[in-house]
């Protein structure tokens, strides 16, 4: 039954379009990182003292967001390749009348694994983001009652 080995291909493939969209996040999230670096590489020729100091702590954090990502992305791109042969796993399954369920469960899970671990590295560059972002306190004047 054909339509029905499509209609269990459904699930995977909108897992597998969920993992496309996060994937896109990330590439555009990637640029934007790179932007940074190249700027404060910029900088880091143009200051000294203190303001130096600053643009090598941010540079470093920086860099660790780059390799969180393209981390995630490369584990992401697992996932998807999972999905993939998960679904091919259930139509040779049909083909050819061999039971390959638990085969194809034990893709589909080693997938959402990868996904789990690919959102958890997305999630810890965003942390460092938020750190980068932080406004110091001199500049929000909390002293001062406006």
């Amino acid at each position: 039954m054909i339509a029905h080995t499509i209609q269990l291909a459904l699930a995977p493939v909108f897992v597998l379009v969920a993992i496309g969209n996060i994937m896109n996040i990330l590439s555009t999230r990637l640029g934007r990182i790179v932007d940074r670096a190249r700027a404060l590489q910029k900088l880091y020729g143009e200051t000294s003292g203190a303001a130096h100091d600053i643009v090598v702590l941010e540079m470093r954090q920086v860099d660790l967001r780059i390799q969180l990502n393209t981390k995630a992305i490369r584990v992401l791109v697992m996932s998807g390749l999972c999905i993939g042969l998960t679904v091919a796993i259930l139509f040779l399954e049909e083909m050819v009348s061999v039971p390959l369920e638990r085969v194809a469960a034990g893709g589909f899970l080693i997938s959402v694994a990868l996904l789990m671990w690919g959102l958890w590295l997305f999630l810890r560059e965003t942390q460092i983001a938020a750190e980068i972002l932080r406004i110091p306190e001199k500049y929000l004047e909390s002293h001062r009652e406006i």
